[in-house]
């Protein structure tokens, strides 16, 4: 795969990790306590609202390391295995961005 098509790819990754990222900021926002629910409502709301927001912790970080990533692809050794010199398969660098090791090496 060239490194257009990779760049391609790493682009739409980065779209849809934005739209999630914007999707778990609107449903944490806290709920006004004025709102008329009931109390066994009220404490689900506030469970699936931390539930949230640890999903958007994640993917923050996820769209952290994605634009890290992009940003050296016109490196060298990018998508290369620090350990064993051999490429890193393009999907392991989508979903796991951070990993600098290919999925034998990291065994």
């Amino acid at each position: 795969m060239s490194k257009l098509e990779i760049r391609k790819k790493l682009e739409e990754e980065i779209a849809k990790t934005e739209t999630t990222v914007a999707e778990y900021k609107e449903q944490a926002k806290p709920m006004a306590p004025d709102v008329a629910i009931g109390r066994v409502s009220r404490m689900d709301a506030i469970n699936n609202r931390s539930i949230v927001e640890a999903a958007l912790v994640k993917a923050e970080e996820k769209l952290k390391n994605l634009n890290r990533v992009y940003e050296k692809i016109d490196s060298d050794d990018f998508g290369i295995c620090m350990k064993c010199k051999n490429p890193i398969p393009l999907g392991r660098i989508l979903i796991r961005p951070e990993s600098l090791l290919c999925i034998n090496c990291a065994r």
